[in-house]
Parts: structure tokens; sequence; C-alpha cells
């Protein structure tokens, strides 16, 4: 019987090599979607995955990494002080403009922390180093962002604001696909590029009879003239930040100290590594419209892949019909046909996946390479989608194989 389904199937080469770029497209899209919203997901939180701090100290009001509230900066001294902490640093976060003086400013998302630290990890160092952050107005920033940012590499010179900006270093592994560019900064650096230029002044109106203030804040972008070799004063108790690292004492039970740094601090709430990256990806996959996008992009992947393995396998059958009434006359059972023909939407599925996974491959390759978006492919991606793929083929096997079941044998002696 497999000789006959492969016979069948390669018989018609033209209708053969149809079908397979309908499945192989089909593969194609659905794996590709697939990845990227994994790969989308999982880069919203490459940045806390990458740290060495055991818990993260965020505001109660704290939805995912980039939306939170601002706690004061003495709540990193608070946290240090509790029992069963052995460190604790500050991470802040901010946004600024920067302008590389070639075309349009870009938006960018600053992350300042402690370059001495050791809980805050910008990623991995391809060029640079991060001592480097300790001289005033310097960044790293990702490798995936310098045609974006319009650099060059390490020394290419540039402002945020209005303030100048020298890039000391380049990281690869931080950028999330849902953000403006990454860049990282020492904690007075990015205080100052967060700050910089930003005026207010105090709107008074008078509305149904009571007088009502508001602050209105201005932006002044033009360039600063700063001395780099003089330092920035460091933060004051007061200033905000976003977050507070921690990291355990040795043999410290993360719940209990969880509890303890919540007590301590009122107005925060304490997250594992893991569940701080988790919530980021929840959020973004949840509730966002990104995950019913790029799902409903699969869906029409499945759809497209079945309606043309269908038509395949239904015209095969019917030009093989005096075949299928012959096997029929000599006693072969409805199973037995059966068998032929989802043996050949079988072959069909195996054929059309191989070369979508390689194209996909090689999209990922160069999407990573050029564009710095991240399209995941773990081995169960693979798996899931040739198990989707063979019941895909199978499904459309269907109404081939209800003309095989309404096969008359007599057909055989007609003329």
């Amino acid at each position: 019987m497999a000789s006959i389904a492969r016979r069948n199937l390669f018989e018609d080469l033209p209708r053969f090599l149809i079908a397979q770029a309908g499945i192989t497209f089909a593969v194609s899209l659905i794996t590709i979607q697939a990845g990227i919203l994994q790969g989308f997901t999982r880069s919203t939180a490459l940045i806390i995955e990458q740290s060495h701090a055991d818990l993260w100290v965020a505001s109660d009001q704290m939805e995912h990494l980039e939306l939170t509230e601002p706690l004061p900066l003495s709540t990193v001294t608070q946290a240090a002080n509790v029992t069963g902490v052995q460190r604790a640093e500050a991470l802040l976060m901010g946004n600024g403009r920067w302008y590389s003086g070639q075309g349009s400013p870009d938006t960018v998302r600053i992350f300042g922390f402690d370059p001495q630290g050791k809980l805050f990890v910008p990623g991995t160092l391809v060029e640079g180093s991060i001592e480097a952050l300790l001289a005033p107005y310097t960044v790293l920033v990702d490798r995936s962002n310098l045609r974006s940012l319009r650099i060059t590499g390490v020394g290419t010179t540039a402002r945020i604001r209005s303030l100048p900006v020298e890039v000391v270093g380049i990281t690869q592994g931080t950028q999330s696909i849902a953000a403006s560019a990454f860049v990282f900064a020492s904690l007075p650096t990015a205080k100052a590029y967060s700050t910089a230029g930003l005026t207010s002044q105090l709107n008074c109106q008078i509305r149904d009879g009571d007088l009502q203030c508001t602050n209105v804040y201005q932006q002044d972008t033009a360039p600063l003239t700063v001395d780099p070799s003089q330092p920035l004063p460091p933060l004051s108790e007061a200033d905000p930040i976003s977050y507070i690292l921690v990291q355990a004492a040795p043999d410290q039970d993360l719940a209990s100290l969880s509890q303890r740094l919540e007590a301590a601090l009122p107005g925060t709430r304490v997250y594992t590594r893991e569940a701080m990256a988790e919530r980021t990806r929840r959020y973004w996959q949840d509730r966002t419209g990104v995950g019913f996008v790029l799902g409903l992009g699969a869906a029409v992947g499945i759809i497209v892949g079945t309606v043309i393995v269908g038509q395949i396998l239904y015209a095969s059958v019917t030009d093989h019909l005096k075949e299928f009434g012959t096997l029929k006359a000599m006693g072969a059972s409805n199973w037995t046909l059966y068998r032929v023909v989802l043996e050949q939407a079988v072959w069909m599925a195996l054929l059309g996946y191989l070369p979508g996974v390689a194209i996909c491959w090689g999209v990922k390759t160069w999407a990573l390479a050029t564009q710095g978006i991240l399209i995941l492919m773990t081995p169960g991606t693979l798996v899931g989608v040739l198990v989707l793929t063979v019941g895909m083929c199978s499904c459309s096997a269907f109404f081939a194989i209800q003309k095989v079941t309404r096969v008359d044998p007599a057909i055989v002696f007609k003329a």
C-alpha cells in the first residue's frame, strides 16, 4: 500500500510541487508567527532574567518592567538594613530623545545603575567596558540599535535632550522588541539625561469659581555646554528610582524575606526574578493585541495549508478512482484505502515541513543579525509545528476519504 500512496503522490509532479509550496508557506507562516510571539514576550523580560538579583522590589502600582511608579532612593538603604538582605542596589529608568545630528531624533529608554554594582547586568558586553560609565555623560548601547541610533561604535558622540553623549561600550542581548532603544548609564548620568532641559511652570485658572493650578512641563532641547571632566553630583535620598534589586544572604528563604521587605517598605511589592519576568511577559502577551494578531496570522497559515492539501488530495483520489475501485473489488477494506490517502497526506506534511523550517531558520538568523528581532525557535516549537502540520494534512484528507468510501467497485468494468 505504501508504494501506491507514493506513486499517486509523485505521478503528477507539477501538482505535487504546488501542494508542497502551499504546505511550505503554511509551515513558514505558523513557525515564524509562533517564533515572533515567543521571541517578543521573551525579549520584554531579558533585562530581568539577566540580572543577578534574587528579588525585585517595586511599587505596588507596577504593571510590568517599564510601567511602574517611582520609589525614593532612601528605600534602598532601608531595604539593605532588612534582616536577610546581603546587598541592595538601585535601578533608575527614564526616557530621553537621542539626537545624532543625522535625521530626526529617536526616543530612548535610559537605564541607570551602579557600574561598580553586582546585581544589574546590561547584557553581554562586546566592546568597551562597564567601568567607563563612571565618567559623566557616557553610555552603553545595545548592538541591535546601532543603525536606528546612527552609531558606528565606541567613541560615537551624540546628545540626549540637551546633554552630550559618548558611547563607551556596545552590549547585546538586552533590547525588548516592544520598547524604544535601550541605553545604559550610571545613576547620576541617567538622572541628568532624564531631567535635562525640563522646566515646570505653575499654570492657574479659575474654573467654576475654584482656583485650579497644574504644573506645565516644557522641554528645552538646545545643546548645553558642560564640562565632561567634572563629576556629576550623586543622587539625593529624595531622588526617584524605579526598582530596588536585592541579593539575599546565603540560605535565606525568599518568601520570608519578601514578606519582611514589604513590611519594612510600605507601598511596595517584592517579586522573585522569575516572577518579575513572568509578570512582564504576561502583560505583553495577555493585555495587548500582540498575541491575538500573531495567532491570527498562524491561523491563516493553517487554513491556507489545509485548503491546498485538501484540494490536491481530492483531485488525486478523483484521478485514481478506478484504482481504488479495483482494490475494493479485490476485497480491500475501507481502512486499507484510507491508509493510502492518509499516507499521502503524511508524506506531503513531512516534505513540506522540512523546507518550511529551513526557510524560517534563515529568516530568524537574518532578523537577529540585521534588525535585532528575536524569533524564538525552540525544540518544543518545532515539534509542535510538525505535529500541527501532520494534523493539518491529515484533516485535509477527510473529503478525499469520503469520496473513497463511496467508490463503487463496478466502476472498474465501466467503459
